[in-house]
């Protein structure tokens, strides 16, 4: 086995992205909890849900990792905000930035996918602070809403699934020039 996807998933989006890449290219997917070592892997795609500012598992599964020579690294995050959004790309990679030692992030190749959310599945926790998060955001005027923030505040209570098999597209794209 020479080429790994892992992926960090809490409520499911990244985990049906993961699951469809692997169909698609027959990469194996394992989540960041049974990650095997990266050491003798060519190619490393990490999928990551994005919560609260954080890519679930990267830190925990790429943490003190540098790449060797011949590997390669795909990032891909999922989360609710529109990765289209240029404002939302610089928070996904701010994001990044305090996960990943700066090198390590340099050599990747990074990608940003939609994914969805339904309230009801969330934990009490995260419903809480998601609670928390949209009073606090509603209050703030219209001209200081980030469109990350706007978007939570129109699908807040609701089930939303943005999810869209097309945006492998590219990936696959990637990982199959990365082959030859």
């Amino acid at each position: 086995m020479e080429r790994i996807i892992i992926y960090g998933s809490q409520y499911g989006s990244t985990r049906r992205y993961a699951e469809k890449l692997s169909a698609q290219t027959g990469i194996p997917a394992v989540s960041y909890k049974q990650a095997p070592n990266l050491s003798p892997m060519k190619t490393i795609i990490y999928m990551g849900g994005l919560y609260a500012g954080g890519v679930l598992g990267l830190a925990k599964t790429l943490r003190n990792y540098s790449l060797q020579d011949g590997q390669k690294l795909f990032l891909v995050t999922v989360g609710l905000a529109d990765p289209k959004d240029s404002e939302n790309q610089g928070n996904i990679y701010a994001s990044l930035q305090r996960q990943l030692p700066p090198e390590l992030l340099a050599q990747a190749k990074i990608f940003h996918l939609r994914g969805g959310i339904h309230y009801q599945k969330l934990s009490f926790g995260h419903r809480t602070m998601m609670k928390l998060l949209y009073q606090s955001l509603r209050k703030a005027p219209l001209e200081k809403q980030t469109a990350e923030n706007r978007a939570l505040i129109e699908t807040y209570g609701k089930q939303v699934d943005f999810t869209d098999f097309g945006a492998l597209e590219p990936i696959i794209g990637e990982i199959q020039s990365e082959m030859l």
